[in-house]
């Protein structure tokens, strides 16, 4: 295998350099003279000792071939001259040893015959030691000779065995009796009530026991095997006996390929036709391997179906009686390795043939989702019930004998017994075991007994063993297809990565060089069948979870809008629905059903969990090569990235057009889908509330486990760039009054209504949606709107620096005021600006406020905080309050945006210049709003038509976070604002005439919003600077006039 892998041939038999010694080599081989083939020979001779190091392995591997052979030689010639006596029912295990050594004998020599590139290894390896050494390796002669006479294997391996013959086909003919009744038809198994514990309820208590307990679980494949190739090397009997050519054509019959190693198979017809068409004499044989060529295309099939069917049946029924009385395990335990060893001969023949189907009719009869009895290996427990018998007193065992005999009986040890059966099957033993068939009967029963409680896995291992599978990865992997897609056959699934927990059997101490590469076939297939069962099982969930999504969905209260009018039409008698109107089905009509044999799509889609989820009980954890693997952990991992995946689906973002699913929507959705995700802990024993949390938890970050964008940063998106920039332009109104953003009435229709996103329950939702840490991203992406927008504010005060500077000291004086606001430029810049910041100031709060009401929050230790104390401990404070949701004085978030600002190496004392310049060009340009007509205050909103109210927000937050960072008195500057701004509105008293007074008291109420806003002013300071007979009066006009537009 490793030749024929151009990824892992040694290099010298693809370079270039050497294609000339290679050629030369197999021309010469075995006879290779270095000295005349020089000139081909001398690639290998400059890198003679890499050559030595790579191919020393496989030169090795050759000498242990052949070291075998001599050792396999001297054992059969000591067989034939101890004239050892073979019998599968009496002395099973030397009888199984012997057949087992003759059919690996003949199989290590036909693979040898199979190895194209065997003598330009050897060669290779020789003239490289030549080349070192000045002399030939040892060994070489030998085995040169060995790989000429193996190039025909069969016939050498037949002269060799001629001697033989007699042992050989006295073992052979000794599965007479055994072969037939094992190799018989489902009918025949079906009348005989083959497996049924059932079938006799009177003897169901009794222990199971036969003369041959061993051969009762003996592979049938192995049988076929000893039979086709013994008969092949030892073939005389053949034409002579009659018992041996029944036994050879029953086996014959049997099927087409016989299994040689892992994936090597023989077609043995082909192979039986060809050798003895070149013996003399056997020329009556040929007819004989065509018909039963003929009757295996024709029927094999059919019958080994048939088989499967029986087998499930049986198998289930097994089980079932098991699982209800387990303590029937102990003397039944024979039934369940007759079990397991009869199903993995079935699944075996359907592996060996799938990939080397014939010519039929029916070539279903070959492709099965075939049950695996994996999930029967639970059933087994460590224990079983027998006698034992004390043989000391019998007068007839010789010393020797006598010794062993005690032994096996205080140690019962399968090895005393193996030695047991070796000294009394000789020919001139004194105590002849086939003279003493009872004593033969007890001591097979007892040593069965005695595995069952001492190798319970090595008996599993022998009559269950799946390894092969891990050379046939295509057909299992299509044994899984067609299992994953028979319903019926769901339940079963995880037998087939528990599986690959066998595959660890296939190595061997001689080749370590395979365990990398068969530990990673073992875990590419586990992990490819876990992730298909658990992709199936996760979309059923979730398939259920949508369903169940729908059904709540219907019960919103959105949709009782309808169902009223209904109703009251209905109570009212006005016009009825025309006839060809179909009437809404109201919610929970799905559950009426007349007739409980209709099955509904929810009643499919809960029985194919049910399956699905069965086969998770099959194991719950196995070790595929040191790795430990839990089946249900991978379809945790499977739900967690669909449900992070339909969580997004369910949001609905549109991008280019702005839309998205209401929060409160979205939030119903979910919690339906965690209800139905809950009901799964009733089908499988996972945490669900751990995955939950889990998916939620992801949620809230900008980007989930695996990279992909989730809800927090969809809302975030959506906020910023669909509601609050339209929010900016005044399209969206901020309304106080009812804590919501709504549509300003406008001819082009919005998309989407701003209150069923933006009011308490949509806000609320979100708060639960993304949480705190969702909404501290958001809180990050307004603050980077707010700073960008503070930056354009500072250019604008340095541009009018001069002129600010001079209405600070001058605000008092109305005629220097009056000319300095003719110099200023850009008020409305700064109006817009700081309104801009004022809508997405006043956002955040309803955030932060619905944040505090889905959290419960610790109150006591913000309160016990000062923003007088060190600021840096009422920052962090605050930080941690802001967080919970919480209200805070000093923005934190804000505070630490305005830190991070480029400043341009400026003082500090310049930056607070600045801002005081900042308010003082707010509180001067504040009259310029009049002059605006949506500057109307509305008492049924609470605020403006144009969002001029957010600069409340504005003022109070911009200025207590940015002379928080200059270590500055918030509230002596806010006071110096109120002077200014005082002073200015007052001015618009006088100018009776003019257009500025047509919004006058509108903009006095915003006067009153800063101060009723601010932690830092107080009514009483308005009122030594603002009269409240003007407030009064203002409120009251705005009032009026509502009244007056309502009535």
């Amino acid at each position: 295998q490793v030749f024929t892998d151009s990824k892992r041939r040694p290099s010298y038999f693809t370079e270039k350099s050497n294609e000339s010694a290679v050629k030369y080599i197999n021309r010469k081989f075995p006879n290779i003279d270095i000295r005349g083939g020089s000139q081909h020979l001398s690639s290998i001779q400059k890198q003679k000792s890499a050559v030595l190091e790579g191919l020393q392995s496989y030169y090795e591997s050759f000498i242990d071939v052949m070291e075998f052979r001599d050792n396999v030689y001297e054992l059969l010639n000591t067989i034939d001259a101890c004239q050892c006596f073979f019998d599968i029912a009496v002395n099973f295990d030397l009888t199984k040893n012997y057949l087992d050594l003759i059919v690996t004998y003949a199989s290590v020599f036909y693979m040898l015959s199979r190895i194209d590139d065997k003598k330009a290894i050897v060669g290779l390896y020789n003239c490289a030691y030549e080349f070192s050494n000045g002399n030939s390796d040892p060994s070489f002669p030998r085995l040169g000779q060995m790989f000429i006479e193996y190039d025909h294997p069969w016939k050498k391996l037949s002269e060799e065995f001629g001697p033989h013959t007699k042992s050989v086909t006295g073992a052979l003919l000794s599965l007479r009796m055994l072969y037939p009744r094992r190799n018989l038809s489902a009918d025949q198994w079906r009348s005989a009530q083959l497996l049924s514990l059932l079938a006799s309820p009177a003897a169901m208590l009794s222990p199971t026991c036969c003369d041959t307990m061993a051969c009762e679980y003996l592979s049938t494949e192995v049988m076929e095997r000893w039979i086709l190739i013994g008969f092949l090397l030892c073939h005389s009997s053949l034409n002579t006996n009659a018992d041996s050519q029944n036994l050879w054509k029953t086996a014959l019959r049997s099927g087409l390929y016989l299994t040689v190693i892992r994936d090597e198979v023989l077609n043995i017809h082909k192979l039986s036709e060809d050798f003895f068409d070149g013996l003399k004499g056997y020329s009556k044989r040929i007819p004989d391997i065509k018909e039963c060529k003929d009757y295996v295309i024709t029927n094999c099939g059919a019958l080994r179906r048939e088989k499967r069917n029986f087998l499930r049946n049986a198998l289930k029924e097994l089980t079932k009686v098991l699982e209800d009385e387990p303590a029937l395990l102990g003397p039944k335990a024979l039934y369940v390795f007759m079990a397991l060893s009869f199903s993995r001969d079935e699944v075996l023949w359907l592996v060996r043939h799938a990939e080397n189907i014939p010519k039929t009719k029916t070539p279903e009869d070959y492709a099965d989702s075939t049950k695996h009895v994996l999930h029967f290996y639970k059933k087994v427990c460590g224990f079983a019930s027998f006698s034992i018998f004390s043989f000391q007193g019998m007068y007839v065992c010789p010393e020797e004998e006598s010794v062993l005999m005690s032994s096996f009986v205080s140690t019962l040890s399968t090895q005393c017994f193996c030695l047991l059966q070796a000294y009394t099957s000789t020919g001139k033993a004194p105590l002849a075991l086939k003279d003493y068939p009872d004593l033969a009967k007890v001591m097979n029963m007892a040593q069965f007994h005695t595995r069952m409680m001492d190798s319970v896995n090595e008996l599993l291992c022998e009559t269950a063993d799946l390894s092969i599978l891990c050379f046939h990865a295509r057909v299992f992997e299509k044994l899984f297809s067609q299992s994953s897609e028979d319903v019926s056959m769901q339940r079963y699934l995880t037998a087939f990565p528990v599986i690959c927990s066998h595959f660890s059997q296939c190595l061997h101490p001689l080749c370590p060089e395979e365990t990398e590469e068969i530990e990673n076939q073992s875990l590419k297939l586990c992990v490819s069948f876990l992730e298909e069962i658990s992709r199936q099982t996760c979309t059923v969930v979730l398939e259920i979870c949508a369903e169940q999504c729908n059904l709540h969905e219907k019960l919103l209260p959105k949709h009782s809008a309808e169902t009223i009018s209904t109703a009251r039409n209905k109570k009212l008698k006005k016009s009825l629905p025309k006839k060809g109107d179909v009437p809404k089905e109201k919610p929970g009509t799905e559950s009426l059903r007349k007739d409980r044999a209709i099955v509904t799509n929810l009643d499919k889609m809960h029985q194919a969990l049910t399956e699905l989820c069965a086969s998770y009980s099959i194991c719950a954890d196995f070790t595929v090569f040191k790795h430990i693997i839990v089946p249900a952990e991978f379809l945790l991992s499977q739900l967690e990235i669909r449900l992070n995946k339909v969580i997004v689906q369910m949001a609905n973002y549109n991008q280019s057009t702005h839309e998205i699913a209401r929060p409160s929507d979205l939030l119903a959705g979910i919690q339906a889908y965690v209800t139905s995700l809950h009901s799964l802990s009733c089908y499988i024993n996972i945490d669900v509330t751990r995955l939950v949390k889990n998916v939620l938890l992801q949620q809230t970050q900008p980007l989930d486990s695996y990279g992909s964008q989730t809800i927090t940063t969809l809302y975030t998106n959506w906020f910023l760039e669909g509601l609050l920039r339209q929010a900016s332009s005044a399209l969206i109104v901020h309304c106080p009054t009812t804590q919501c953003f709504v549509n300003q009435n406008t001819e082009n229709e919005q998309s989407f209504h701003a209150e069923e996103y933006a009011d308490i329950c949509g806000l609320r939702s979100l708060a639960e949606l993304i949480g705190p840490y969702g909404l501290k991203f958001l809180n990050e992406n307004l603050m980077w709107h707010i700073i960008s927008q503070v930056g354009e504010l500072k250019k604008l005060v340095s541009d009018n620096m001069d002129v600010l500077v001079q209405m600070r000291a001058n605000f008092e004086n109305p005629d220097a005021m009056s000319d300095l606001q003719k110099k200023l430029t850009g008020c409305e810049n700064v109006l817009k600006r700081m309104t801009i910041i004022g809508v997405i100031l006043s956002f955040r709060s309803m955030v932060q406020e619905a944040l505090g009401e889905v959290n419960v929050s610790i109150y006591c230790l913000k309160d016990l905080i000062s923003p007088e104390g060190d600021i840096k401990v009422t920052l962090s404070v605050y930080e941690m309050a802001s967080a919970a949701g919480l209200p805070c004085e000093i923005d934190p978030a804000l505070v630490s945006a305005i830190a991070n600002m480029q400043t341009d190496n400026s003082s500090i004392e310049d930056e607070f210049k600045i801002t005081c310049l900042l308010l003082v060009f707010i509180a001067v340009s504040l009259p310029t709003l009049c002059l605006d007509p949506n500057s109307f205050y509305s008492r049924a909103q609470g605020g403006h038509q144009n969002n001029i109210h957010c600069l409340a927000t504005a003022v109070n937050h911009i200025a207590a976070a940015m002379f928080t960072v200059q270590r500055k008195n918030t509230r002596i500057q806010l006071q110096e604002f109120l002077k200014v701004a005082s002073s200015i509105l007052l001015q618009l008293g006088q100018n009776v005439e003019r257009m500025e007074i047509k919004n006058r008291d509108s903009i006095y109420v915003i006067l009153h919003m800063i101060v009723e806003q601010s932690p830092f002013l107080s009514q009483d300071m308005l009122e030594t600077c603002f009269p409240y007979v003007l407030l009064r009066n203002a409120y009251r006009e705005v009032h009026k006039t509502f009244i007056h537009t309502m009535g």
